[in-house]
């Protein structure tokens, strides 16, 4: 479907002229929400309910150190165990999706389905997933499958919105999400069972254990099976994990804790779901792709593993140290067949990577605190191939080809906060890549704090994104390449965020206004011509909007979260129109790729002292577009412009605990079964020109659930 857009200049007058018309007006209509709650609210509140301490919660992620939420200059999102078992989310990226601020993207409903996190119009790549301060993220592709990380493992999530590389360097563009795992609790033995069975075959079983054994060394164990046979062809998943956390625990004075997990998961890779009107498609005898999956034979298989090892000691009053080193090695596995010829190829792509930090916090006098810290990590990459031919056979002996990467990362951040009003923060990263040199990545932030419970934040600073080894170092297969001559992507970021806690904290309100401005971005496009997909750098992207959060109870057994987020993006990219490669190229600002204007999330949720709980949760996609270079004949291309439609989909979840130990509990995911695509590609059948389709969305699930919590 194609579209016409508001010509460039008219766009950037646009954004320019409402960016912060929008956060005025958003902040007004906040302010006569408050108003309008403080007249009816008192009607029905209970003031013998427990209560939320919003301002009061506790973040590491964003300074590195441990700030109350009112201290901080970014926009968060906290998540905690009891809101992961409220959640009808079967992921992490499902937990937080349409969260404000958020949007979560999975390719398609296959079991296997890659899935990642998006923040404010960023790329996936631009998110970091940390777990227990270690990088998770895929150095191959920069962005974090989080749709293999086990919820049964998660304490507490820190989603820090905005520009985080000064702390954490490239790969922190849009912001981090980090994950803290469960730890034993004194006193107490942590152990639960739970089973699950539900549509599609699909199958879970877990187990965790934690406890602390002797004196002050503890331990918590996680282990996870689960599997499906997926919504259409080709689309089953086999996974499986375990994680360990070891804990010496010994308050301030010193705190290590060794993290380990391994996950294995074999699955069908379907693709995209072919056009209308396709049929079955066979070559000598073997079934190649059906009206459902776009491939019946390729597969894929992972084998991760992350060790990381925390120390922390607070050495006086006014100096702490923090060291950690982290492992990380994963190797994915692919095996495909081509339907244009029925050839193929076996693909193993293997990651390694050693990281080291160590920081130093003081407190020279009250109210300011100093870090400095260095970060040092070494990549490495191997990419190795076995070719197949028309019949499947290997065609030829195993072919490897790898790189080296290292970045080194120097960084310090002041705080001050001269009185309970005002605080200031500002940062400095000098941070050397071994393939692009060095960059400079300065940080500022401002709080104000006019009453205990209102809090104004502004911040502003600079990232970098330097290419993965995919980008640059992809051979020539049938349809990729790399694009060695690319540059990092580099830009500033601004948000201004209002945050207001009520009623003695049964109301908790936010707003934010956000601004991008980037060079360089990253995109892989297809060659109009050949269908080659190689990444290119885009000549610019700009991106403003605003979040609106709302939290809600609990108040008569019911707690009400509401969130919604408004982006307006552009990128300029180049317009495929000229008749050879060699020609002048011509540049076009246009909406961004993928980038939906608008996302909602609600979600109410009941819970009563018979130990009955139920949620529902509703989300808004708004439409989003893809662009694809297509060859018109006689030498000349065309971008064209495709248009995946918004949709709602809603999510039910019910449970009750029984005699104290057990857990009963059913769920529905997208109770009203509607069909939506999450991306779309080029469908490569025998014969071109290849005609684009979507890669669906998942449809209606039901799970039925039992769990014994000793």
């Amino acid at each position: 479907m194609c579209t016409t857009h508001s010509s460039r200049e008219e766009r950037r007058q646009r954004m320019t002229r409402n960016g912060f018309v929008r956060f005025s007006w958003i902040c007004f209509v906040a302010f006569c929400f408050m108003v309008e709650t403080s007249i009816f609210f008192p009607l029905w509140a209970r003031a013998e309910e427990k209560e939320p301490v919003f301002m009061e919660e506790i973040v590491v992620s964003a300074t590195k150190t441990r700030e109350k939420r009112r201290d901080i200059p970014n926009a968060i999102i906290l998540k905690d165990d009891f809101d992961i078992q409220a959640s009808s989310a079967k992921s992490l990226g499902e937990l937080l999706a349409n969260e404000p601020g958020i949007d979560w993207r999975t390719y398609g409903n296959y079991g296997g389905a890659s899935e990642e996190i998006r923040i404010r119009g960023m790329a996936g790549k631009g998110t970091q997933v940390l777990i227990n301060g270690m990088t998770i993220n895929s150095p191959s592709l920069g962005t974090a499958n989080v749709g293999r990380i086990p919820l049964n493992n998660i304490e507490r999530i820190e989603v820090v919105k905005g520009s985080g590389s000064v702390l954490y360097g490239s790969g922190a563009v849009g912001g981090v999400v980090n994950i803290v795992t469960k730890r034993p609790e004194r006193d107490k033995i942590d152990a639960k069972v739970t089973a699950g069975y539900g549509s599609q075959e699909t199958y879970q079983v877990s187990v965790e254990h934690g406890m602390f054994a002797f004196g002050d060394f503890g331990y918590y164990l996680t282990a996870n099976r689960r599997g499906t046979d997926g919504f259409r062809d080709n689309s089953d998943l086999t996974h499986q994990d375990v994680s360990l956390n070891l804990v010496l625990e010994k308050g301030d004075d010193l705190d290590i804790s060794l993290y380990g997990d391994y996950i294995t998961r074999d699955y069908g890779v379907p693709g995209l779901k072919p056009p209308p009107g396709t049929g079955d498609y066979y070559r000598n005898g073997v079934k190649f792709y059906s009206s459902e999956a776009a491939s019946l034979l390729n597969k894929g298989s992972d084998d991760d593993g992350h060790v990381v090892l925390n120390v922390k000691s607070r050495l006086t009053d006014w100096v702490a140290v923090c060291l950690k080193s982290d492992y990380t090695h994963m190797v994915n596995y692919y095996y495909q067949r081509y339907n244009s010829n029925g050839t193929g190829a076996k693909t193993w792509v293997t990651n390694e990577v050693i990281g080291n930090w160590g920081d130093v916090e003081i407190k020279p006098f009250e109210g300011a605190t100093l870090l400095m810290g260095a970060e040092y990590r070494d990549y490495e990459w191997v990419r190795e191939n076995v070719d197949l031919n028309a019949d499947g056979s290997e065609a030829a002996a195993r072919t490897a080809r790898g790189h080296s990467l290292n970045t080194t990362g120097t960084f310090a951040e002041v705080q001050y906060r001269p009185c309970k009003y005002f605080k200031a923060l500002a940062g400095f990263r000098n941070e050397k890549h071994s393939a692009f040199g060095t960059e400079n990545l300065p940080q500022y932030g401002i709080v104000l704090n006019p009453l205990d419970t209102t809090t104004l934040k502004l911040s502003h600073g600079r990232h970098f994104f330097a290419p993965t080894p995919n980008d640059l170092f992809w051979p020539q297969t049938m349809w990729m390449k790399g694009n060695e001559d690319l540059k990092p992507e580099t830009g500033w970021h601004t948000d201004a965020t209002l945050e207001q806690s009520l009623f003695d904290n049964k109301l908790f309100l936010t707003t934010s206004y956000f601004k991008w401005d980037m060079s360089n971005r990253i995109q892989w496009r297809s060659d109009p011509v050949t269908w080659v997909y190689s990444p290119v750098n885009l000549k610019s992207y700009k991106a403003d909007g605003f979040e609106l959060g709302t939290k809600i109870g609990p108040v008569d057994d019911f707690s009400l979260c509401l969130g919604y987020t408004y982006l307006d993006a552009e990128e300029e990219a180049e317009e495929y129109g000229r008749e050879s490669a060699t020609a002048q190229k011509t540049w076009t600002t246009r909406r961004a790729i993928y980038s939906p204007e608008h996302q909602f999330k609600g979600s109410l949720i009941y819970e009563n002292s018979s130990d009955l709980s139920a949620s529902v949760t509703a989300r808004y996609m708004s439409d989003r577009l893809w662009y694809r270079d297509e060859s018109q004949g006689g030498g000349k291309s065309k971008t064209v412009v495709y248009t995946l439609d918004p949709y709602w989909t809603v999510d039910l979840k019910v449970g009750q605990r029984l005699f104290h130990h057990w857990v009963l509990s059913g769920q529905v995911n997208n109770l009203f079964d509607k069909h939506y695509d999450t991306y779309m590609g080029t469908f490569y059948d025998e014969a071109s020109p290849y005609p684009a389709a979507g890669y669906p969305g998942a449809g209606r699930s039901v799970f039925f659930g039992v769990m014994y919590e000793y």
